[in-house]
């Protein structure tokens, strides 16, 4: 079955850097779109990032929300079936679960990861 399972979330000061996984399974990895999602306590859940056929497009491939864009690089390395998500200069509003993304007749989500910015 398709799977996607998030690691490499935890607690960072502000200004700090984090580096999330997505490790993916069950499908081809290099034939879909993929994206990070995150959802704060209390707010929706918005899009933080997406990335596409990098080879093709080249950075046009890579798009990000306006809160995140300069802070963070989205990234995929294929031959591992892993999209990774860069965090740096971490702010308190930064601080939501994690979740990767993509769609396969259906959007599929992994369990979420916790990032929690504070001092």
């Amino acid at each position: 079955q398709v799977q996607l399972v998030e690691s490499g979330g935890g607690l960072v000061h502000p200004g700090g850097s984090l580096r999330l996984s997505c490790a993916a399974s069950g499908f081809s990895f290099s034939n879909y779109a993929m994206k990070w999602y995150r959802q704060a306590p209390g707010k929706e859940r918005e899009w933080v990032a997406g990335i596409g056929d990098v080879a093709r497009a080249g950075d046009r491939a890579r798009t990000y929300a306006d809160s995140v864009k300069g802070r963070f690089t989205i990234s995929r390395d294929n031959a591992k079936n892993t999209l990774y998500l860069q965090m740096n200069s971490l702010k308190p509003e930064d601080t939501a679960v994690y979740y990767c993304n993509t769609y396969i007749y259906k959007i599929i989500w992994g369990q979420g990861i916790q990032v929690t910015v504070s001092s």
